[in-house]
């Protein structure tokens, strides 16, 4: 996978996020995709607890964007590296801005493991 390819997959991930759909971010990620929240304690494995984590963010709020990205890439070792923006947008219109990272590794096309370090408060809550 060359660096635009992961830039590529990675735009596709951060676009199901924000437009909300489960379909086409379940396909960016491996079965058995492993995804933290490095800063806060959270693990989640495969399809049925992420999915769950995606749930929650977007009843959690009236809706989600990340922007500002820069890119690190590794295609050698399938590794990318992304800082963005987030705004959350809340159901009483408030916003709620944070600076994150992501690490994501790649296997077969797919993300295999995403590991989040995020300021502020947890917004990608495990399982209840």
């Amino acid at each position: 996978m060359t660096r635009e390819d992961q830039i590529a997959l990675v735009t596709r991930y951060f676009a199901a996020v924000d437009g909300e759909d489960m379909a086409a971010l379940l396909g960016t990620l491996s079965d058995n995709c492993v995804f933290t929240v490095e800063t806060h304690g959270v693990r989640l494995d495969g399809h049925d607890q992420i999915s769950g984590m995606f749930t929650r963010l977007w009843a959690d709020h009236a809706a989600v964007k990340h922007h500002r990205f820069t890119f690190v890439c590794d295609p050698d070792h399938g590794r990318v590296a992304a800082r963005f923006a987030v705004e959350n947008r809340e159901h009483d219109g408030s916003l709620t801005h944070k600076s994150n990272c992501n690490f994501f590794e790649i296997a077969d096309g797919r993300f295999s493991a995403v590991a989040v370090y995020m300021a502020g408060p947890n917004t990608l809550k495990g399982q209840s």
